[in-house]
């Protein structure tokens, strides 16, 4: 029966090809179905061939006698297919099919090969040899979608593929419809009608070719593949995958080895886009004038600048006008013309946050992104104050304490961020929102229950039509001094969150003591900028954020206390320390954060403050007079003494900070157990941290920052008591300075304490200006530093070794060798006069990360590297492989060598080192500067 089948196949498709090569009417008609059926007819031989083989391979390794027809069968079947395939190189000779539904890509004209998509293309097609699964993502209307479809233009022009397929899942996938697209450009036609049957029967032709590129365009969250019938990785190593989505985290979810994101387009690409579009000469007309503001006003988002300038071409100048003022007024989304076709895209994406939304109740991750609407156009949004709003307005109610608010809302702003809608910035405690998508906000926020009102550098109140009532939120930003009518009193009754700021100038806005009153149901209040801030507190009884900063208040108002809803205060002056009433802070129970700059609070009262959980504090030291104060624990803090921060910082990173500091620390113990980043400045009366301020402490602290504390010798004195635990053991960053007494880190170290000073995680040291420090790390520690990347020391006069023995005759003596600073990538030393050792009886074969070496004014210099032998007998310094990209090392200035390429002592030029630059001098092994021949 077999044998039947087999050759049944043969003759038919013999038979198929002879038929269609001849009616030449047939052919002029039908030429895409033949060509079809012809396709089909080979592709059906093909895996009949396939599934014969395999049988013929199966019983092969049972030890079965293979018949001869069986045999015969299989030789004919590839005769056939080799000549059929010269057919089918004839067919594209003489024809080509057209396209079909799915591969819009080769047609692709929408492609401009600008940086930001040239970057990103060039990313893709590097990562297509590497991987089977990439992921292409950034905010709607950025260009995914066409330069996905400029990848399979590519893809099929270079023959990188047997087969390149794209097709769009969408919101709504329909599966059926995408298995069909599938399989028609396979040539495959169903024989079953299950969804799952036609998935095993694509999988099983998809298998059958060796390369194929299969771009997946508008994905919306993770989606499982092999229900299309698409097999990839270890199923098929030849089926690459390429998915667009808005969405970065779906790129996560659909575990892509690579994910590449596509930026918006620079200004003067933005512009020579737009004019393309809208048909614009290159003159300087006064409508290329006027179109230029236009374009800028896009913000380099592809979607944009083309639905702008299409709708725009061919229209007058007073049409060009009008347009250009619409964008500076934020009224261009009511234009269904102008911007309709970016409204769709935004619209989607935004009703798309109400799914997986990891148990965030519906609407509060949309809130989220309308509340980061009220800041002003191009402004960075300071985390902190999006963390206020949410806060104030109710976002995520059954969570009730302010520190799990504040998890909830950044891990919104982090949905938002990956989701396309927000960008950024510079600073990690800021983000940016396109002006595009910030404008949709405030469509979305112009009509319905959580109606917004945003203004910058107002200078006359706006002739409101509607009631002010409407209003959920309002912020008025950078408003004149000399604002035109500005009322005395408003009727706010829904107002929830209020932001009011004042230019920052000599004269301050002035508002009136009443302004506020009938804002019964306010919940955030931000005021900056103000003149004088004297209005009646009394009747903001839902009060839950008060922001007051730079706003001229000579003392903080008594009625603070009747806000019983209170959970955050911010409080920051203008120019002398802010006063508060004694006792008014121990009485807002509601409290949970603290954040106030210059003041003279007595800081016992924190200890009535039972739900405070964040703090952020600038005081002197003149507010510790009070021995028996301890501040309390804390989950975050910014604290200061005799110091100032950047007060608008996230409290992502528990800090502390004391200077000038010489009373008892005891203040402090319970912020030593969990801090993370600590400074230290002219504290004097400590010859150690630990264990001085305690054994169980330091142990969170990932940064450590010591500047002239003249009394301290040593980091950790193992003497002093024998109990002690672990410190330092998650330290990243060390930078000690003018340290006058430092002898050490660790006194009294020994191997059995190792554990006691481990460094794992220490990536950068910085020393400076330490003139009794003889030995920065002794062998224990330095083997533990396994992640050390940076090493800067300067002006250490007394300094002998960076990492060796307390003593020089234990160089000598010691034959063992220590391996250690595996990540070690950039050596500066600079002015130490008594160097000797960089690293004594310290094996560099583990150097293998080392990228630059520089030695400055060190005369005493006997060993920077120790000589070692390879498995072969040989002389080596460093692994012969590394490659430095900077290699300089300097005894003294003014030295007539120094015009030298390279000095090298001994045969050992070639195993020492291959330097990418100019090398002045290098000096190795155990020998003395004067036995160097210049």
């Amino acid at each position: 029966m077999a044998e039947f089948v087999a050759a049944a196949a043969v003759e038919n498709v013999t038979n198929q090809a002879m038929t269609y090569a001849s009616p030449y009417l047939r052919y002029f008609f039908r030429y895409g179905q033949i060509v079809q059926d012809f396709t089909n007819q080979r592709n059906a031989l093909k895996l009949r061939k396939g599934t014969v083989k395999d049988c013929v391979g199966e019983a092969k390794r049972q030890i079965e006698i293979i018949y001869d027809e069986v045999e015969d069968w299989l030789r004919r079947a590839e005769k056939e297919l080799e000549e059929t395939q010269n057919l089918e190189d004839e067919i594209d000779r003489v024809g080509r099919r057209g396209s079909l539904k799915g591969i819009e890509f080769i047609t692709s004209t929408d492609f401009r090969d600008f940086e930001s998509s040239k970057s990103a293309f060039n990313q893709i097609m590097e990562a297509i040899n590497a991987v089977n699964m990439i992921g292409l993502h950034g905010m709607p209307g950025v260009g995914k979608t066409t330069l996905a479809k400029e990848v399979g233009k590519h893809a099929r022009e270079q023959k990188l593929f047997d087969k390149v397929v794209m097709f769009t899942m969408s919101q709504n996938p329909n599966i059926r419809t995408i298995q069909d697209k599938v399989a028609e450009m396979f040539g495959l036609n169903f024989r079953t009608n299950t969804e799952e049957g036609r998935a095993e029967e694509l999988w099983s032709r998809l298998k059958v070719e060796k390369h194929i590129l299969i771009i997946i365009d508008d994905l919306w969250d993770e989606f499982k593949l092999e229900s299309i019938g698409i097999p990839f990785g270890d199923e098929h190593k030849g089926c690459k995958i390429l998915l667009t989505t808005r969405q970065q985290q779906v790129c996560s979810k659909m575990r892509c080895q690579e994910e590449i994101q596509l930026g918006i387009l620079s200004k003067d690409e933005a512009w020579v886009l737009f004019k393309d579009q809208a048909g614009l000469e290159d003159d300087c007309s006064i409508l290329n004038e006027v179109a230029k503001e236009v374009a800028g006003e896009c913000k380099g988002l592809p979607l944009a600048i083309v639905t702008v300038a299409k709708a725009l071409k061919d229209r007058s100048l007073d049409e060009w006008r009008d347009a250009n003022q619409r964008f500076k007024d934020s009224t261009h989304f009511y234009d269904e013309e102008v911007l309709g076709g970016v409204l769709e895209p935004l619209k989607l994406s935004y009703d798309y946050l109400k799914k997986d939304n990891n148990q965030m109740t519906v609407n509060h991750i949309q809130m989220c992104f309308l509340l980061c609407s009220l800041f002003p156009e191009d402004d960075e949004i300071c985390t902190e104050l999006l963390i206020m709003c949410g806060i104030g307005v109710g976002l995520f109610p059954n969570v009730y304490s302010i520190e799990d608010k504040r998890k909830k809302i950044v891990e919104a702003l982090k949905k938002l961020q990956k989701s396309g809608f927000l960008l950024e910035a510079d600073c990690a405690y800021m983000m940016r929102m396109h002006d595009v998508v910030r404008d949709f906000a405030h469509w979305l926020t112009s009509t319905g229950e959580n109606r917004f009102m945003v203004k910058d550098k107002l200078k006359e109140w706006p002739d409101m039509v509607e009631s002010f009532e409407c209003y959920t939120a309002i912020a008025l930003w950078n408003c004149s001094s000399n604002l035109k009518n500005f009322p005395d009193k408003v009727e706010f009754s829904k107002l929830k969150t209020l932001f009011l700021q004042g230019e920052q100038k000599a004269d301050s806005l002035v508002v009136s003591s009443t302004f506020f009153e009938e804002m019964k149901a306010l919940q955030v209040l931000y005021l900056r900028n103000l003149e004088n801030f004297s209005s009646s507190l009394t009747n903001m009884r839902s009060l839950e954020i008060l922001a007051l900063i730079s706003t001229g208040i000579d003392e903080i108002s008594e009625e603070l206390v009747k806000l019983s809803t209170l959970k955050y205060l911010r409080l920051s002056g203008v120019e002398a320390t802010m006063k508060i009433p004694p006792k008014l802070v121990s009485r807002l129970i509601s409290l949970q954060e603290l954040h106030v700059k210059e003041n003279d609070i007595n800081l016992l009262e924190l200890n009535s403050l039972s739900r405070l959980t964040a703090l952020s504090l600038e005081l002197s030291t003149n507010q510790f007079s009070q021995e028996d104060f301890v501040f309390p624990k804390l989950r975050r803090y910014h604290i200061v003494v005799d110091d100032c921060f950047s007060f608008w910082e996230e409290l992502t990173i528990r800090r502390l900070t004391i200077q000038n500091f010489s009373s008892s620390l005891s203040a402090f113990n319970n912020l030593f157990c969990n801090v993370e980043n600590l400074k230290w400045k002219k504290v004097s009366g400590r010859k150690n941290i630990v264990p001085s301020i305690g054994k169980k402490v330091l142990n969170e602290l990932t940064s450590l920052e010591l500047d002239s504390c003249d009394d301290m010798e040593f980091l950790i004195d193992i003497t002093r008591d024998q109990g002690l635990t672990v410190a330092f053991s998650n330290l990243v960053e060390l930078n000690i300075q003018s340290m006058v007494s430092l002898k050490g880190l660790c006194y009294d170290l020994s191997p059995s304490h190792h554990a006691i000073a481990s460094l794992t995680r220490l990536k950068v040291v910085t020393i400076k200006s330490c003139p009794k420090l003889k030995t920065i790390f002794p062998p224990c520690v330095a083997q533990s530093m396994l992640c050390m990347e940076k090493l800067y020391i300067s002006n250490c006069d007394g300094l002998e070794q960076v990492i060796g023995f307390a003593q020089e005759e234990e160089i000598t003596k010691n034959d063992s060798r220590l391996y250690c600073c595996p990540k070690l990538r950039i050596l500066k030393i600079k002015d130490c006069s008594s160097l000797k050792y960089v690293c004594a009886n310290t094996s560099t074969q583990g150097l293998q990360s080392l990228e630059s070496v520089k030695i400055r004014h060190s005369p005493q210099l006997m060993q920077i590297f120790k000589m070692e032998q390879n498995e072969n007998g040989q002389d080596v310094v460093l692994p012969q492989r590394l490659v430095l990209s900077y290699v300089e090392i300097i005894w003294k200035t003014n030295m007539s060598a120094l015009n030298e390429d390279c000095i090298v002592v001994g045969n050992h030029e070639k195993e020492f080192v291959h330097c990418e630059t100019k090398i002045d001098v290098i000096f190795v092994g155990f020998r003395k500067w004067s036995e160097l021949i210049l």
